[in-house]
């Protein structure tokens, strides 16, 4: 049994629906502590995994496991035989699941991409979003390189907020804000936000909930409502529909718990 088992705690929020992405277990950028404390006061009859909920990638470099990754997977299992409906939908990180669409493990289905009925009736294609992303697609090589870049670029993080905590400062990103400052992945963050409203239109949907880019948001900007679940590497973020069916994102950065909106946060193309 991982220590997580041992701690359940009655939730102080509790959701219709969840939404929850790029996690990376598996590598060292992951925060999966903090994912497991904002899951022991967060709770929702429905929690979809937008993908990259497991980093392949990372794995078959590195080996790395911990118990905090051990815990997370427990607890969505636990969650699943509980009675929540838990929907996994494989990214590019995890790709090694994409063989078992249509499958269950644990009480977790495992699908391609679905789409979510909200509670006002309007529906939204839920996708990892990766398949729209010609740097993955079309230069896997490139992808692999941008993402030795992006785990440094989380090491200095770490190395930034150990100082910051010391100091009694709040968790700042430097890669977001680094990457906030290159037109060229803003103009990405932008064309591929555009990408993902096409295809929801092309579903039929009212709009589209995706992951991938580690970028939390949502707006309407492209004439249909998209929403960005964020992740757990920088941001840690996750996307909340309420019982009423208005959506909101919740950061949970800080080691004191707190609620509060996220800001538009970082990219990446992996």
């Amino acid at each position: 049994m991982g220590s997580d088992s041992l701690s359940e705690e009655s939730p102080e929020r509790r959701f219709r629906t969840l939404f929850i992405s790029d996690v990376h277990l598996g590598a060292r950028g992951s925060q999966a502590d903090r994912l497991l404390d904002f899951l022991r006061s967060h709770d929702a009859d429905t929690i979809y995994l937008v993908g990259d909920i497991v980093d392949g990638w990372a794995l078959k470099s590195n080996w790395y496991w911990p118990q905090t990754h051990n815990d997370f997977v427990q607890k969505m299992l636990r969650k699943a035989r509980k009675g929540a409906k838990v929907i996994y939908v494989p990214g590019n990180h995890d790709e090694f699941l994409r063989k078992y669409y249509g499958t269950h493990f644990g009480g977790i289905d495992v699908v391609e991409n679905t789409v979510h009925t909200g509670a006002d009736g309007k529906r939204y294609l839920v996708i990892h979003g990766d398949i729209f992303d010609l740097v993955v697609q079309n230069a896997r090589w490139l992808a692999h390189l941008g993402d030795k870049a992006y785990d440094f670029a989380i090491q200095m993080n770490r190395f930034v907020n150990f100082f910051r905590k010391m100091f009694g400062v709040p968790y700042w990103s430097l890669s977001q804000w680094a990457k906030l400052k290159v037109k060229k992945a803003v103009n990405y963050i932008g064309a591929f936000e555009a990408t993902l409203a096409g295809e929801a239109r092309r579903h039929g949907c009212d709009g589209v909930i995706c992951g991938h880019i580690h970028y939390a948001t949502i707006h309407d900007e492209h004439g249909i409502r998209y929403m960005n679940c964020g992740d757990w590497v920088e941001s840690c973020t996750a996307l909340a529909e309420h019982e009423d069916g208005h959506f909101e994102i919740i950061t949970w950065t800080d080691p004191v718990r707190r609620i509060a909106p996220v800001p538009r946060v970082t990219a990446r193309a992996a």
